[in-house]
């Protein structure tokens, strides 16, 4: 009866590492006259099911390994070392960001994003997809003292068509190892 017992525990609740190299994290930003996209690697991840469903998870994302896919050559390379300059995420300080999800209903996902040091709240959707968890994430970068021509930090008329929107979205597809 025990032995029993301990079996079906063990299968309701479970808690697995995330296959980093499986696991594709895209971000995408906006400006008013047009935007970029790229990729940042998992660094680490690990999520805790109960019933088959997410229950918890925590994720590292190497923020020194972003990417940029739209661009080529030099001026993909610009735009990546601008990305990763204290304008933006400052790599040399902050190497990676976190999300640590704390509760999930239904659907939604709410977890703690950590960027330069910098914790917020975020809410997002995630679907279950065989053995991978999918969807997209939103967050407001400004939030993350992100300032680079961002209408929170400057008059947007004197930006113009340098500003760049606070919003970052990131979809995302985390696969359990």
């Amino acid at each position: 009866m025990k032995a029993f017992l301990f079996t079906a525990l063990f299968a309701f609740a479970a808690t697995a590492n995330v296959n980093p190299s499986a696991s594709e994290f895209k971000w995408t930003g906006t400006k008013v006259t047009g935007s970029h996209y790229g990729k940042v690697p998992l660094q680490s991840g690990s999520i805790a099911e109960e019933n088959g469903a997410l229950k918890s998870g925590e994720f590292v994302i190497n923020l020194a390994g972003l990417t940029v896919e739209d661009l080529q050559g030099e001026y993909a390379d610009k735009l990546k070392g601008h990305l990763q300059s204290p304008d933006f995420f400052d790599t040399a300080k902050h190497p990676t960001a976190k999300l640590v999800v704390k509760s999930v209903k239904g659907n939604k996902v709410t977890g703690d994003l950590t960027i330069k040091g910098i914790t917020h709240p975020n809410t997002f959707d995630v679907k279950k997809e065989g053995n991978a968890y999918v969807g997209k994430l939103t967050f407001d970068r400004a939030k993350y003292d992100i300032k680079y021509n961002s209408k929170s930090f400057f008059d947007p008329k004197a930006l113009g068509d340098k500003m760049i929107h606070d919003a970052v979205t990131v979809d995302f597809k985390v696969v359990k190892q």
